[in-house]
């Protein structure tokens, strides 16, 4: 006699049996119905049967009768889960199967190609497809869109309309996007008119997609248009409208759609952080970060993916390298992103040791590097003088099979340069195994005008006008080591190639963020209201540092004038203005930030460093290349940048 507790632990183990051979009275639709509800749909087979997974082997046996709902089931979850592997074992059920020649299965099969990335598969599937509909038409061309092929799928659209099938929302949606994608300005209003041509263009998502496609071909007036005019609005309208202010560096615009979206009772997603912490970011805008990052808090939310990595990239470059720090310490996931972003915050402040640690304690956790690591860790060590450090990781790329690119080289030349060994980042660029380019040498003209070498410098000068003559920032460089050496004649020369050939310098330009607003400057700035008390302030503290040992480094006035105009041409540089209007404006001991859109040249940068020791302050200076803590009279860059 059995036992009650032997049939009870009988019948548990044939729970797996029970749940598929069902009665043959049961309907197709039943027998889906048994399936579908085993949360185990695509468990493997149990007796590693070709067909690869359990479901089918019970169709093989003739235990479970297939039907449109069963195969459209198991392809819509191989979709959601990303199952390429299954699906194709599904795919290849289906084809020895009654269904094989199913519009409705065939669509599914290739909306799950495509979804899972395999658009090789979704389009051989496309083009042996005998008949096709809307639907194939749409998921071939969202395939595209959502893979980043928008050439792809912008050439199906005609043959789509040729064939007499009609688009719907979701195919004008993507094929805006996919515009957007390859920022063409020109397909995409052809797109917004056949949107309209067929009643779309006041869709959400079409309307959406159409938002994003003007603000990221540039066209923020008309992305503005199309929102205004769309009477149903979603998340993604308001993201793409923000972003496209960000991106366009309107971060005030960005800003206040921003509160405007949630006063009208929109909740903000990650894309919306994310979008104004880069523009924060991109204009050193700190306080507006912070009540970012306390918003973000407020609502609870976690520090994951590209929020966390935006959040300490903005930290970074607004000059708090020490709240990267503890955003970065609190990230729920590190990854090579998050790695990233604080190897390069650590570059862009001269912290080459910090930059090393890092760079091990990723390896130590078993992140695997890329060439933007290296890229960094490369750059921390330049700026911060470690070369025997930058070496070595140089030779280390190749032990992780990353074959060095262009700007790796560069860095490389540059670490040569700045530790004042010319002559061999000289040899260097000679024997790289490619071409230098205007990059390479421009880095050897760097290190030339740091290191007031001037043969060399104009011999680097030379190679690059040989490459690309409009490069940027060639003629003023070596304006300034002629300038250095006084070689008055051959700068006269080089301003003279500069206005022949309509190059112009880029204008110098500093600003400060004074209580969420942005206050900027250019040199012997007379349209700020306050600039009475700004150019009083400056003199008043250009003549105590001059007590305490400033003496005005005329070497970097391109001008063949007399000492005191030399001196009167740099009284006013935008920088020291900005310095003025932020000690005018801010509480005594509190740190000053200045954003500058080229290098600091180097009498301001001089200057700072006494106005430092006179204002007992920290003040710290972004430009182009590097930020600047000076506190004490003494910089974080080591007068070397």
């Amino acid at each position: 006699m059995i036992k009650f507790k032997s049939i009870k632990r009988h019948l548990g183990s044939c729970r797996t049996l029970w749940q598929f051979a069902v009665p043959a009275t049961l309907s197709d639709s039943d027998i889906s119905s048994r399936v579908i509800d085993d949360r185990n749909i695509l468990r493997p087979s149990l007796n590693n049967s070709k067909s690869g997974l359990h479901v089918l082997d019970l169709i093989q046996c003739g235990s479970l009768k297939p039907d449109r709902t069963l195969y459209n089931t198991l392809l819509k979850r191989c979709t959601q889960l990303g199952k390429l592997k299954e699906g194709k074992l599904v795919h290849f059920h289906i084809l020895n199967s009654e269904f094989k020649n199913d519009l409705i299965i065939q669509n599914s099969v290739l909306f799950m190609y495509a979804r899972c990335g395999s658009l090789e598969d979704a389009r051989r599937m496309f083009d042996e497809m005998p008949c096709r509909d809307m639907v194939t038409w749409t998921s071939m061309i969202t395939g595209y869109a959502q893979n980043e092929s928008a050439n792809d799928g912008l050439v199906l659209f005609p043959k789509m309309l040729r064939e007499g099938a009609k688009p719907n929302e979701f195919t004008l949606s993507s094929l805006v996007k996919c515009c957007g994608f390859i920022a063409s300005y020109g397909y995409g209003k052809q797109i917004h008119a056949c949107c309209w041509k067929y009643g779309c263009h006041s869709n959400v998502f079409v309307g959406s997609s159409l938002v994003d496609m003007y603000a990221r071909c540039g066209y923020i007036g008309e992305a503005r248009l199309v929102f205004d005019k769309l009477v149903c609005k979603n998340e993604v309208s308001w993201n793409a409208l923000i972003a496209g202010y960000a991106r366009k560096g309107e971060g005030e615009e960005a800003l206040a759609m921003f509160v405007r979206m949630q006063r009208e009772g929109y909740r903000p997603t990650e894309f919306t952080y994310s979008a104004l912490l880069s523009s924060c970011s991109s204009m050193g805008c700190l306080e507006q970060g912070k009540w970012l990052h306390a918003h973000l808090m407020k609502l609870g939310r976690m520090l994951v993916g590209y929020v966390g990595n935006t959040l300490l990239h903005m930290y970074a470059k607004s000059g708090s390298i020490w709240d990267a720090e503890k955003v970065f310490g609190k990230m729920v996931k590190v990854d090579v992103v998050s790695c990233n972003s604080m190897l390069i915050g650590y570059a862009q402040h001269g912290l080459g040791k910090e930059a090393v640690q890092q760079f091990e304690e990723m390896i130590r956790l078993g992140i695997a590097p890329n060439d933007i690591t290296f890229l960094s860790v490369l750059t921390a060590c330049s700026r911060a003088r470690l070369l025997d450090e930058g070496k070595h990781y140089f030779e280390l790329m190749r032990k992780h099979n990353i074959e060095p690119k262009v700007s790796h080289y560069a860095t490389i030349v540059d670490l040569l340069g700045r530790a004042g060994l010319l002559d061999q980042a000289k040899s260097f660029i000679e024997e790289m195994p490619i071409e230098p380019t205007v990059t390479i040498w421009g880095a050897l003209l760097g290190s030339c005008k740091m290191h007031k070498i001037t043969e060399m410098g104009a011999y680097a000068a030379q190679r690059v006008f040989e490459l690309d003559p409009s490069y940027p920032g060639t003629h003023t460089l070596l304006a300034n080591i002629y300038a250095s050496a006084g070689r008055w004649e051959d700068v006269a020369k080089v301003r003279k190639i500069m206005k022949d050939s309509g190059l112009k310098k880029e204008p110098a330009c500093s600003w400060v963020e004074i209580e969420n607003s942005v206050h900027v400057f250019v040199a012997n700035d007379l349209a700020h209201p306050q600039k009475d008390k700004i150019h009083k302030m400056w003199e008043k503290l250009n003549q105590k540092i001059k007590e305490i040992g400033y003496v005005p480094d005329t070497s970097h006035v391109l001008l063949y004038v007399d000492q005191h105009e030399k001196e009167l041409n740099l009284q006013y540089h935008s920088e020291k203005l900005a310095l003025a209007f932020a000690l005018l404006n801010t509480p005594p001991g509190s740190t000053i930030r200045i954003m500058k859109n080229i290098r600091v040249c180097g009498d301001c940068h001089s200057a700072i460093k006494y106005v430092s020791l006179v204002v007992k302050r920290e003040i710290i200076v972004r430009d182009t290349n590097r930020f600047h803590h000076i506190r004490d009279g003494s910089c974080s860059c080591g007068d070397y940048w």
